[in-house]
């Protein structure tokens, strides 16, 4: 990893969504365990939301039985109503007051548990390595950190839900055992339906809830890489292009979850024909006890009140299924992040005095099938400055993002040499190599803010003095002091609008406050066009005066300035040297040159 300050560090090939590999998904005994974790951390919550709930679902089942006691009192013409009547109306405040409180805490305990999962996944997300970024794209790693959370999040409440419903059931079957056994097993035959119907739902929700949130983060994917490649889609002429990827994409998610929505809507019906069986055996077989004596008309009428009032909560742990599977998809995927491995720590190697950057015979390919880099050595002297320059699609954004430590080569390495010798850029973790190391692509970001959050995101310690010094360093002291609220103005989406040339700008300043002894500036110019270009390509001089560094040239006045020039093609450096050099030499760069002059 590197210092940058740019949305996509390297400026790399993203994977496409058919090549890109997506992130572990957790296994259910790893989603069950994260689970478990997130509640063992809130036990006092737990317990209380046990008792309250069924507290809550006792009351609720005493109504039934007493209504059936009061039935069989008015049958009888007994003088003790009122006190039934009483219990009764004690027995439905009571169920009503406990399940307020019960469901006030487990929705704050579904709240907390749903809190620290995102916190949870987001830090995992942000830390992250480069390299595995590199071979997943963003739109899985988007996907989960927003959607998955989203659906997990919106999911807790139901969870809360189903939690009171299975405590209600277990109370309610005992309710059975009080009025006759004959009645209990009648109620148990709804039970063989369900389990057929479970049996024949489960297998399949499962991979379909998954396929449906795969099917989701390849949309994201597609969707990103439009919006990321928005200029290069417009200048190629792709937008009817990138607009049926898109569709096609959409329409493979709408085909995933319908789906998924035709197996629960069979799932439905097969529930309510469950709970009409149920209740006429239960009436039937209350019949036949009545008519034999067996049973009072009281207990017949509980016994379907109870069946009745197990409607709500059956359905509500059978229909839940739907949203389990969906929220467990969604989980799995979320704790799948936890799971993705954490670097070892490394030794703490601080940098000392000016570095030297060299590369050992690197060698790099984004699929492990084609090579977009052929055997890399190259020495960049501490203090000097070396611009890469070549065609479209030579491998000098990979380079540039190898050298900065980005991610690793598939072959090679990267060393760093100071006073006190040389290290492995493999060799530091990544916020050692952010100390080491800085970089800006053309792929810049302004972050949501002020602008002084804005520029100070890399060095968050700095002060407005220091700040301000950036900023005139870079050439953007004059129109931040001409904004309405100087460094208090709000940037970022729907705030203030900034320019191409002062968002690199920025970039350029955030870097200079983070101070590494290397800078790589990939292509750090090429937003601005050429009203801005004499500006940036001074800025980023400035910022380069007296470090090393790697400048990927898009406009040749800024290869001109730096101490030598390699030229890249086809993945490797066909001419090294200085600009005088390379212009004798008569090869690659002088013709770049030729053709550079006659257009500006």
């Amino acid at each position: 990893m590197t210092t940058t300050t740019t949305a996509t560090t390297t400026g790399r090939r993203t994977p496409t969504t058919a090549d890109a590999p997506v992130l572990p998904i957790a296994t259910g005994a790893q989603t069950l365990a994260g689970l478990g974790r997130a509640l063992r951390a809130h036990p006092a919550d737990c317990v209380l939301a046990f008792v309250l709930t069924a507290f809550a679902s006792a009351g609720a089942v005493a109504v039934p039985l007493l209504l059936g006691r009061l039935v069989d009192t008015v049958r009888a013409g007994r003088p003790d109503l009122v006190p039934l009547l009483l219990l009764t109306a004690a027995g439905v405040v009571s169920g009503a007051v406990f399940t307020a409180l019960a469901q006030r805490a487990t929705d704050r305990l579904g709240a907390r548990i749903a809190a620290d999962l995102r916190d949870r996944v987001l830090v995992r997300a942000l830390g992250i390595e480069s390299r595995v970024l590199e071979r997943v794209g963003s739109g899985d790693i988007s996907s989960r950190v927003t959607e998955d959370v989203e659906n997990f999040v919106e999911a807790v409440p139901l969870a809360a839900t189903v939690f009171s419903a299975v405590i209600t059931i277990l109370i309610s079957t005992a309710g059975f055992a009080t009025l006759d056994w004959r009645l209990a097993l009648a109620f148990t035959v709804v039970f063989p339906v369900y389990w057929l119907s479970l049996r024949a739902y489960l297998p399949k929700a499962g991979p379909l809830y998954a396929a449906e949130r795969r099917a989701a983060a390849a949309r994201g994917q597609v969707v990103l890489e439009s919006l990321h490649g928005l200029p290069t889609v417009h200048a190629y002429d792709m937008a009817d292009l990138q607009t049926r990827r898109v569709a096609d994409a959409s329409g493979r998610t709408l085909t995933a979850g319908l789906r998924a929505a035709r197996l629960f809507i069979w799932f439905t019906k097969s529930m309510n024909a469950a709970e009409a069986l149920g209740l006429s055996v239960i009436l039937l077989v209350g019949y036949l006890l009545v008519h034999g004596g067996a049973v009072t008309v009281g207990d017949v009428t509980a016994a379907a009140l109870l069946f009745h009032r197990l409607f709500d909560p059956l359905g509500t742990v059978l229909l839940s299924f739907d949203d389990v599977q969906r929220a467990g998809a969604a989980l799995a995927r979320i704790v799948g992040v936890t799971l993705i491995p954490t670097p070892p720590p490394r030794p703490s190697r601080p940098h000392d005095g000016p570095v030297a950057v060299t590369a050992h015979g690197l060698r790099h390919s984004y699929d492990d099938h084609h090579e977009v880099l052929h055997g890399i050595d190259l020495h960049v002297p501490a203090g000097t400055s070396l611009a890469v320059v070549g065609t479209s699609g030579a491998g000098k954004t990979t380079l540039a993002g190898i050298l900065a430590g980005a991610f690793p080569a598939s072959l090679g390495r990267t060393t760093l040499t100071d006073v006190r010798g040389s290290t492995s850029v493999d060799d530091l973790d990544q916020a050692q190599v952010r100390d080491w190391v800085g970089m800006v692509s053309q792929e810049t970001h302004v972050f949501a803010g002020t602008l002084r959050d804005d520029v100070t995101f890399a060095a968050p310690t700095s002060t407005d003095e220091q700040v301000e010094a950036a900023l005139r360093t870079v050439g953007a002291a004059t129109w931040v002091a001409a904004l309405p609220d100087g460094l208090d103005t709000v940037v970022g989406a729907g705030e203030h609008p900034l320019t191409a040339a002062q968002v690199q700008q920025l970039a350029l300043a955030r870097l200079l406050l983070r101070d590494p002894p290397v800078v790589v500036l990939d292509e750090a110019t090429a937003e601005a066009g050429s009203s801005g270009a004499r500006d940036l390509e001074e800025a980023a001089a400035a910022l380069v005066a007296g470090r090393t560094a790697i400048v990927v040239a898009h406009r040749l006045t800024q290869a001109r300035a730096c101490d030598r020039i390699a030229v890249m093609a086809d993945g490797r450096i066909e001419e090294l040297g200085t600009h005088d050099e390379l212009l004798a030499l008569g090869g690659r760069y002088a013709e770049l040159w030729r053709a550079w002059s006659r257009r500006y």
